[in-house]
Protein backbone atom coordinates (compact mmCIF):
# COMPACT_ATOMS: atom_id res chain seq x y z
CA UNK A 1 0.00 0.00 0.00
CA UNK A 2 0.91 3.71 -0.73
CA UNK A 3 0.02 6.16 1.87
CA UNK A 4 -0.47 9.76 1.30
CA UNK A 5 -1.28 12.15 3.68
CA UNK A 6 -1.87 15.69 4.18
CA UNK A 7 0.42 18.24 5.64
CA UNK A 8 -0.94 21.74 5.91
CA UNK A 9 -0.95 22.79 1.79
CA UNK A 10 0.31 19.60 0.44
CA UNK A 11 0.38 15.91 0.45
CA UNK A 12 2.96 13.90 1.51
CA UNK A 13 3.74 10.85 -0.78
CA UNK A 14 5.29 7.65 1.54
CA UNK A 15 7.36 4.60 -0.35
CA UNK A 16 4.77 1.40 -0.68
CA UNK A 17 4.87 -0.93 2.16
CA UNK A 18 3.25 -4.03 3.30
CA UNK A 19 -0.56 -4.08 4.00
CA UNK A 20 0.27 -6.24 6.96
CA UNK A 21 -2.42 -8.68 8.99
CA UNK A 22 -5.58 -7.79 7.25
CA UNK A 23 -7.74 -8.27 10.53
CA UNK A 24 -5.84 -5.04 12.50
CA UNK A 25 -5.45 -3.21 8.72
CA UNK A 26 -8.55 -0.50 9.77
CA UNK A 27 -7.73 -0.16 13.46
CA UNK A 28 -4.02 1.02 11.63
CA UNK A 29 -5.25 3.09 8.75
CA UNK A 30 -7.30 5.14 11.53
CA UNK A 31 -4.69 5.56 14.24
CA UNK A 32 -2.27 7.04 11.30
CA UNK A 33 -5.18 9.50 10.38
CA UNK A 34 -5.11 10.70 13.85
CA UNK A 35 -8.61 11.28 14.36
CA UNK A 36 -8.80 12.87 10.21
CA UNK A 37 -11.05 10.80 7.36
CA UNK A 38 -9.01 7.93 5.30
CA UNK A 39 -9.66 7.41 1.47
CA UNK A 40 -8.95 4.00 0.70
CA UNK A 41 -9.15 2.54 -2.74
CA UNK A 42 -8.28 -1.15 -3.74
CA UNK A 43 -7.51 -2.61 -6.53
CA UNK A 44 -9.98 -5.27 -6.70
CA UNK A 45 -13.70 -5.23 -8.34
CA UNK A 46 -16.28 -3.87 -5.77
CA UNK A 47 -19.63 -5.56 -7.28
CA UNK A 48 -21.24 -8.04 -8.75
CA UNK A 49 -22.33 -8.03 -12.39
CA UNK A 50 -25.67 -7.20 -12.71
CA UNK A 51 -26.97 -10.46 -14.66
CA UNK A 52 -25.39 -12.61 -11.86
CA UNK A 53 -26.98 -10.35 -8.93
CA UNK A 54 -30.97 -10.40 -10.45
CA UNK A 55 -30.67 -14.29 -11.08
CA UNK A 56 -28.87 -15.60 -7.78
CA UNK A 57 -28.72 -12.62 -5.00
CA UNK A 58 -31.40 -12.12 -3.02
CA UNK A 59 -29.67 -9.13 -0.53
CA UNK A 60 -30.72 -5.80 -1.06
CA UNK A 61 -27.11 -4.71 -2.77
CA UNK A 62 -23.80 -5.23 -2.86
CA UNK A 63 -22.53 -4.48 0.54
CA UNK A 64 -25.83 -6.69 2.07
CA UNK A 65 -24.70 -9.64 -0.04
CA UNK A 66 -20.62 -9.13 1.26
CA UNK A 67 -21.94 -9.34 4.68
CA UNK A 68 -24.03 -12.39 4.46
CA UNK A 69 -21.25 -13.99 3.14
CA UNK A 70 -19.38 -16.33 5.47
CA UNK A 71 -15.48 -15.99 5.81
CA UNK A 72 -15.59 -19.96 5.29
CA UNK A 73 -17.65 -21.27 2.80
CA UNK A 74 -17.84 -22.75 -0.67
CA UNK A 75 -18.22 -19.52 -2.60
CA UNK A 76 -14.73 -18.61 -1.65
CA UNK A 77 -13.53 -22.18 -3.14
CA UNK A 78 -12.65 -22.20 -6.75
CA UNK A 79 -13.91 -24.65 -9.10
CA UNK A 80 -11.83 -27.11 -10.91
CA UNK A 81 -14.63 -28.41 -13.32
CA UNK A 82 -17.21 -26.94 -15.09
CA UNK A 83 -19.22 -29.67 -12.95
CA UNK A 84 -18.51 -27.98 -9.93
CA UNK A 85 -19.55 -24.52 -10.47
CA UNK A 86 -22.59 -22.95 -9.27
CA UNK A 87 -23.92 -20.33 -7.98
CA UNK A 88 -23.10 -20.30 -4.86
CA UNK A 89 -19.44 -21.61 -6.01
CA UNK A 90 -19.31 -18.77 -9.39
CA UNK A 91 -15.34 -18.53 -9.21
CA UNK A 92 -13.29 -20.70 -12.23
CA UNK A 93 -11.08 -22.11 -13.06
CA UNK A 94 -8.49 -23.75 -10.25
CA UNK A 95 -6.16 -24.41 -13.05
CA UNK A 96 -6.22 -24.64 -17.01
CA UNK A 97 -8.30 -26.96 -18.68
CA UNK A 98 -8.40 -27.69 -22.22
CA UNK A 99 -11.73 -26.52 -23.90
CA UNK A 100 -12.50 -24.11 -21.10
CA UNK A 101 -14.04 -21.08 -21.66
CA UNK A 102 -15.49 -18.16 -20.46
CA UNK A 103 -18.93 -18.54 -22.18
CA UNK A 104 -18.54 -22.37 -20.77
CA UNK A 105 -18.53 -20.78 -17.25
CA UNK A 106 -21.00 -18.45 -17.95
CA UNK A 107 -23.27 -20.81 -19.12
CA UNK A 108 -22.95 -23.04 -16.13
CA UNK A 109 -24.13 -20.10 -13.78
CA UNK A 110 -26.88 -19.85 -15.93
CA UNK A 111 -26.01 -16.83 -17.98
CA UNK A 112 -26.32 -16.16 -21.67
CA UNK A 113 -22.92 -15.47 -22.60
CA UNK A 114 -19.47 -14.38 -21.57
CA UNK A 115 -20.41 -10.82 -21.64
CA UNK A 116 -22.79 -11.45 -18.63
CA UNK A 117 -19.87 -12.05 -16.82
CA UNK A 118 -19.00 -8.54 -16.93
CA UNK A 119 -20.12 -4.94 -14.56
CA UNK A 120 -20.34 -1.87 -17.24
CA UNK A 121 -17.40 -0.86 -15.47
CA UNK A 122 -15.37 -3.60 -16.82
CA UNK A 123 -16.16 -3.19 -20.47
CA UNK A 124 -13.37 -1.24 -22.67
CA UNK A 125 -13.35 2.71 -23.25
CA UNK A 126 -12.14 4.86 -25.33
CA UNK A 127 -8.56 4.89 -23.48
CA UNK A 128 -8.29 2.06 -21.79
CA UNK A 129 -9.10 -1.74 -22.48
CA UNK A 130 -11.80 -4.08 -20.95
CA UNK A 131 -10.83 -5.13 -17.56
CA UNK A 132 -11.70 -8.96 -16.93
CA UNK A 133 -14.51 -10.56 -16.16
CA UNK A 134 -15.02 -10.90 -11.85
CA UNK A 135 -15.42 -14.56 -11.26
CA UNK A 136 -12.34 -15.70 -13.52
CA UNK A 137 -9.33 -16.63 -11.47
CA UNK A 138 -6.40 -17.79 -14.53
CA UNK A 139 -3.85 -15.76 -16.03
CA UNK A 140 -2.13 -12.30 -16.17
CA UNK A 141 -5.58 -10.88 -17.10
CA UNK A 142 -7.79 -11.86 -14.17
CA UNK A 143 -9.12 -10.76 -10.70
CA UNK A 144 -10.55 -13.05 -9.63
CA UNK A 145 -8.17 -13.87 -6.81
CA UNK A 146 -8.38 -10.31 -5.61
CA UNK A 147 -11.49 -10.37 -4.89
CA UNK A 148 -11.59 -13.65 -2.95
CA UNK A 149 -9.01 -12.52 -0.27
CA UNK A 150 -10.28 -8.82 -0.28
CA UNK A 151 -14.45 -9.59 0.03
CA UNK A 152 -13.14 -13.08 2.05
CA UNK A 153 -10.46 -11.65 4.41
CA UNK A 154 -10.93 -7.99 4.17
CA UNK A 155 -14.11 -6.18 3.15
CA UNK A 156 -16.72 -8.77 4.75
CA UNK A 157 -15.37 -8.94 8.09
CA UNK A 158 -15.11 -5.14 8.27
CA UNK A 159 -18.28 -4.66 7.07
CA UNK A 160 -19.95 -7.22 10.14
CA UNK A 161 -17.90 -5.34 12.41
CA UNK A 162 -18.67 -2.62 15.16
CA UNK A 163 -17.48 0.07 13.08
CA UNK A 164 -17.53 -0.76 9.45
CA UNK A 165 -16.15 1.38 6.73
CA UNK A 166 -18.23 3.01 3.96
CA UNK A 167 -18.21 1.26 0.10
CA UNK A 168 -18.75 4.07 -2.49
CA UNK A 169 -20.60 4.49 -4.78
CA UNK A 170 -23.12 1.84 -2.70
CA UNK A 171 -23.44 3.99 0.58
CA UNK A 172 -23.36 7.57 -1.43
CA UNK A 173 -21.09 9.50 -3.49
CA UNK A 174 -17.65 9.61 -2.03
CA UNK A 175 -16.39 13.15 -1.06
CA UNK A 176 -19.69 13.38 0.61
CA UNK A 177 -18.85 10.37 2.51
CA UNK A 178 -15.84 11.58 3.05
CA UNK A 179 -17.28 14.43 5.13
CA UNK A 180 -19.21 12.13 7.22
CA UNK A 181 -17.60 8.47 7.68
CA UNK A 182 -13.31 7.87 8.80
CA UNK A 183 -13.05 5.41 6.50
CA UNK A 184 -14.28 5.25 2.47
CA UNK A 185 -13.02 2.85 -0.01
CA UNK A 186 -13.81 2.62 -3.49
CA UNK A 187 -12.67 0.25 -6.18
CA UNK A 188 -9.30 1.63 -8.12
CA UNK A 189 -7.70 0.29 -11.18
CA UNK A 190 -4.71 0.60 -12.38
CA UNK A 191 -4.85 0.87 -15.83
CA UNK A 192 -7.38 2.67 -15.62
CA UNK A 193 -5.38 5.54 -13.05
CA UNK A 194 -2.58 5.13 -15.56
CA UNK A 195 -4.26 7.46 -18.23
CA UNK A 196 -6.50 9.18 -15.88
CA UNK A 197 -2.74 10.74 -14.59
CA UNK A 198 -1.96 11.95 -18.15
CA UNK A 199 0.47 8.38 -18.92
CA UNK A 200 0.86 7.05 -22.07
CA UNK A 201 1.06 3.13 -21.23
CA UNK A 202 4.22 2.14 -23.48
CA UNK A 203 6.12 -1.73 -22.76
CA UNK A 204 4.98 -3.62 -19.62
CA UNK A 205 4.85 -2.30 -15.85
CA UNK A 206 5.83 -6.08 -15.30
CA UNK A 207 9.83 -4.74 -16.51
CA UNK A 208 11.45 -3.12 -14.45
CA UNK A 209 13.15 -0.48 -17.09
CA UNK A 210 9.54 0.13 -18.16
CA UNK A 211 8.47 1.56 -14.95
CA UNK A 212 11.19 3.47 -14.41
CA UNK A 213 10.32 5.55 -18.08
CA UNK A 214 7.13 6.55 -16.01
CA UNK A 215 9.48 8.40 -13.85
CA UNK A 216 8.81 11.68 -15.88
CA UNK A 217 5.43 11.28 -15.77
CA UNK A 218 4.28 10.40 -12.37
CA UNK A 219 6.80 13.39 -10.76
CA UNK A 220 4.87 15.45 -13.62
CA UNK A 221 1.29 14.09 -11.74
CA UNK A 222 2.27 14.22 -8.22
CA UNK A 223 3.36 17.97 -8.53
CA UNK A 224 -0.21 18.44 -10.45
CA UNK A 225 -1.47 16.94 -7.60
CA UNK A 226 0.34 18.83 -4.64
CA UNK A 227 1.73 16.20 -3.38
CA UNK A 228 5.20 15.83 -2.38
CA UNK A 229 7.19 12.25 -2.79
CA UNK A 230 9.97 11.95 0.23
CA UNK A 231 13.21 11.03 -0.77
CA UNK A 232 12.66 7.16 -0.63
CA UNK A 233 10.09 7.73 -2.47
CA UNK A 234 11.91 9.72 -5.30
CA UNK A 235 13.93 7.18 -5.50
CA UNK A 236 11.67 3.86 -6.16
CA UNK A 237 9.77 5.82 -8.83
CA UNK A 238 13.09 6.74 -10.38
CA UNK A 239 14.71 3.26 -10.08
CA UNK A 240 11.14 1.76 -11.53
CA UNK A 241 10.36 0.12 -8.02
CA UNK A 242 13.12 -1.81 -7.71
CA UNK A 243 13.76 -5.49 -9.22
CA UNK A 244 12.39 -7.91 -7.03
CA UNK A 245 8.69 -9.71 -7.58
CA UNK A 246 7.07 -6.71 -6.30
CA UNK A 247 8.19 -3.55 -8.08
CA UNK A 248 4.84 -3.45 -10.32
CA UNK A 249 2.60 -4.13 -7.08
CA UNK A 250 4.69 -0.93 -5.64
CA UNK A 251 4.24 1.21 -8.86
CA UNK A 252 0.07 -0.08 -8.87
CA UNK A 253 0.06 0.97 -5.31
CA UNK A 254 1.19 4.84 -6.30
CA UNK A 255 -1.39 4.54 -9.29
CA UNK A 256 -3.85 4.17 -7.17
CA UNK A 257 -2.97 6.59 -4.46
CA UNK A 258 -2.92 9.13 -6.88
CA UNK A 259 -5.83 8.26 -8.20
CA UNK A 260 -7.27 8.87 -4.98
CA UNK A 261 -6.34 12.24 -4.40
CA UNK A 262 -7.11 13.19 -8.27
CA UNK A 263 -10.99 13.10 -6.53
CA UNK A 264 -10.20 13.83 -3.40
CA UNK A 265 -8.41 17.07 -4.42
CA UNK A 266 -11.29 17.51 -7.27
CA UNK A 267 -9.29 17.32 -10.22
CA UNK A 268 -11.26 14.27 -11.10
CA UNK A 269 -15.14 13.58 -10.55
CA UNK A 270 -16.48 10.86 -8.23
CA UNK A 271 -19.61 10.76 -10.80
CA UNK A 272 -20.92 7.50 -11.50
CA UNK A 273 -23.69 6.81 -13.90
CA UNK A 274 -27.50 7.41 -13.24
CA UNK A 275 -27.96 3.46 -13.05
CA UNK A 276 -29.61 1.72 -10.20
CA UNK A 277 -27.33 -1.44 -11.09
CA UNK A 278 -24.41 0.28 -10.73
CA UNK A 279 -25.26 2.03 -7.92
CA UNK A 280 -26.86 -0.63 -5.53
CA UNK A 281 -24.76 -3.40 -7.51
CA UNK A 282 -22.19 -3.46 -9.89
CA UNK A 283 -20.19 -0.19 -8.53
CA UNK A 284 -17.66 1.68 -11.08
CA UNK A 285 -14.08 2.62 -11.32
CA UNK A 286 -12.89 5.47 -8.95
CA UNK A 287 -12.19 8.49 -11.38
CA UNK A 288 -13.58 6.69 -14.38
CA UNK A 289 -15.42 8.59 -16.96
CA UNK A 290 -18.79 6.83 -18.60
CA UNK A 291 -18.64 6.13 -22.21
CA UNK A 292 -21.52 5.71 -24.36
CA UNK A 293 -21.43 1.84 -24.56
CA UNK A 294 -21.48 1.82 -20.87
CA UNK A 295 -24.19 4.20 -21.01
CA UNK A 296 -26.41 1.94 -24.00
CA UNK A 297 -25.79 -1.22 -21.37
Amino acid sequence: MTIIRRDGAVWRVAPAEPVGPLDTFFARLRALAKGGKVALGIDCPIGLPRAYAALHVTAQDFPAFLKSIPRSGVFWSVAATLAEIAPASPFYPARGVRGMTRVSHAQALGLTDAAALCRICDLATPHRPAGAPLFWTLGANQSGKAAISAWRDLLGPALRGPNPPRLWPFDGGFTSLLGHDEVVIAETYPAEALRQLGLIPAGSKRRQSDRAAYAPGLRAAMARLGAVPDAATLESVATGFSADSAGEDRFDCLLGALCVLSVVTGQRPDTVPDDPWVRHWEGWVLGQACNKMQEQN
